[in-house]
């Protein structure tokens, strides 16, 4: 293996666990606190899921020769801050978690259970998605309305490097927001003493709740959308390039290890996407067969980072809830407007489409039942009267 490594992977994989856990980590943030998580609760959970991503792609890319990154479920993140708190707190959101990654395994062993989620419509599945994350999107625009000294160099910075340097855009308005914090906001004088404290966070277990409400409301819809916007599509891009990974031992790998994080407060994880396409792309090496090893450093890096995750939380926690969520939304809106353009590309399923999102975008739970579930059968019904009564001109 080591004659396989190279400095073009090593500085790849350096910059997947950096882009990957600074873009997301704001998000996962935001989605455990609707969730009624606490802060050593939010900081075990960071560290319980980069020390799975790490493990995992570390695994995976050295036993496949493949470069197959891990990622949190970012969209679901995002699904969780649209639900809000459930009934029964975070013990029974944790305990969605873990029959999450239960489902995410049988996916992986049981492949009808995956084909039938592959069977769910695009267009609903991406409506469904954009719907959820409309709301975080909406953070930056309500942060400038609600300091504009403090929200506009935030929303500025990235609009400026995303026009230019895609992949630095949310990484560079973290950074915005470390400056407005250190300038705009009154910091405490033991700022440095209190995160030298929590830099090393601790594993808290979460005893998990299992209820009727929390599996329907909150671990089926985080399913789908982990399934339809994460695995899948990570798997496609590994396609792509060439590769061939073995489905079912990644899915299965992944709700392993999403059921054991669960238990200490982390989202589930999964196969990446975005990172995956870097570590697979001629970046990382000219020789395909090479490139594996930008993932196993990315993993590495993902490690090392989660160690440090109370830190960090520590630190961003000090500024106002709604520039954090800005930053979260200003990380979603590359895959709002994809998971939008998706869902309305086909005018056969346009309608449909709409009614997914706008339930979903609505936030009203019925029958205690989050809006992203009933958005998918709303539209899945539209899409099904469209195709009887089609049948019935026939």
């Amino acid at each position: 293996m080591l004659k396989d490594f190279s400095v073009p992977a090593l500085m790849m994989g350096l910059l997947t666990a950096f882009v990957g856990f600074i873009s997301s980590f704001a998000v996962i943030m935001q989605g455990l606190q609707a969730m009624g998580a606490s802060a050593p609760e939010i900081a075990s959970a960071l560290l319980a899921q980069s020390v799975s991503m790490g493990l995992l792609a570390i695994v995976f890319s050295s036993i496949y020769r493949m470069p197959i990154s891990i990622a949190w479920s970012t969209p679901g993140a995002a699904l969780l801050s649209g639900i809000g708190m459930v009934e029964g707190g975070f013990p029974v959101v944790v305990g969605a978690f873990v029959v999450c990654g239960a489902l995410i395994v049988l996916s992986g062993l049981f492949r009808p259970l995956g084909r039938a989620i592959r069977a769910i419509p695009a267009p609903l599945a991406n409506a469904m998605l954009s719907g959820i994350l409309l709301s975080l999107c909406l953070a930056p625009v309500k942060a400038v309305a609600f300091d504009a000294a403090l929200g506009l160099p935030i929303v500025l910075t990235w609009m400026v490097v995303v026009s230019r340097w895609r992949l630095w855009a949310v990484p560079a308005s973290l950074a915005a927001l470390i400056l407005v914090l250190i300038f705009g906001v009154d910091l405490p004088p033991d700022i440095f003493a209190q995160i030298g404290a929590a830099i090393h966070p601790d594993l808290a277990f979460v005893q998990p709740v299992f209820t009727w409400h929390g599996i329907v409301s909150v671990a089926i819809p985080l399913f789908i959308v982990t399934m339809a916007s994460q695995n899948i599509p990570g798997i496609a891009i590994l396609k792509v390039h060439h590769y061939e990974p073995p489905p079912g031992v990644l899915f299965a790998g992944t709700g392993i290890f999403s059921i054991l994080g669960g238990l200490v407060g982390g989202v589930p994880v999964n196969m990446a996407a975005i990172t995956a396409a870097m570590c697979a792309s001629e970046d990382a090496n000219p020789d395909p067969k090479k490139r594996y090893w930008a993932a196993m450093v990315g993993g590495f890096g993902y490690i090392v980072l989660g160690l440090v995750a109370g830190g960090i939380i520590a630190f961003v926690s000090l500024a106002p809830p709604i520039l954090l969520q800005a930053v979260a939304g200003l990380g979603l809106v590359s895959a709002f407007s994809s998971a939008a353009f998706a869902a309305y590309r086909e005018p056969e399923t346009r309608e449909a489409a709409a009614i997914t999102f706008l339930v979903t975008a609505s936030g009203t739970s019925f029958a205690g039942i989050s809006g992203a579930f009933w958005g998918l059968i709303a539209g899945g019904m539209m899409m099904a009267l469209r195709h009887f009564l089609r049948a019935l001109k026939k």
